[in-house]
């Protein structure tokens, strides 16, 4: 048991080191798309850690199947919806920062090509 919570609390003190880098990304990045990077990919792996050390603390030291199967079914709709959110986010800065002419400094315009710009 003693390995148990020993790997309980690395895994949560690694997803709050991801979430901490995650918030320092979104400070020191220099245009929206970087940020958008940094606030949904890092985060969703610091996420993950924590879903994983409350999903064994619950099926260890709680004994809890059902508090296990809720705390992975909210890690997977985060999984599932930050991907999905930054896309939408990160196309509408696009088209937003086209519509205005500015330039958004990207090296491989990739979604111009998928617009036949």
């Amino acid at each position: 048991m003693i390995i148990v919570r020993f790997l309980i609390d690395v895994l949560i003190i690694a997803g709050g080191v991801f979430a901490l880098a995650g918030a320092l990304g979104v400070l020191k990045m220099p245009d929206t798309l970087c940020r958008m990077q940094a606030s949904t990919c890092i985060p969703t792996l610091g996420t993950i850690c924590v879903a994983l050390g409350a999903i064994l603390y619950a099926a260890f030291f709680k004994h809890s199947a059902a508090d296990a199967v809720k705390i992975a079914v909210i890690a997977l709709m985060i999984i599932v919806t930050n991907p999905i959110g930054s896309h939408v986010l990160a196309r509408g800065a696009y088209t937003s920062a086209k519509r205005e002419g500015t330039e958004m400094l990207l090296n491989v315009d990739d979604y111009g090509r998928d617009f036949h710009e």
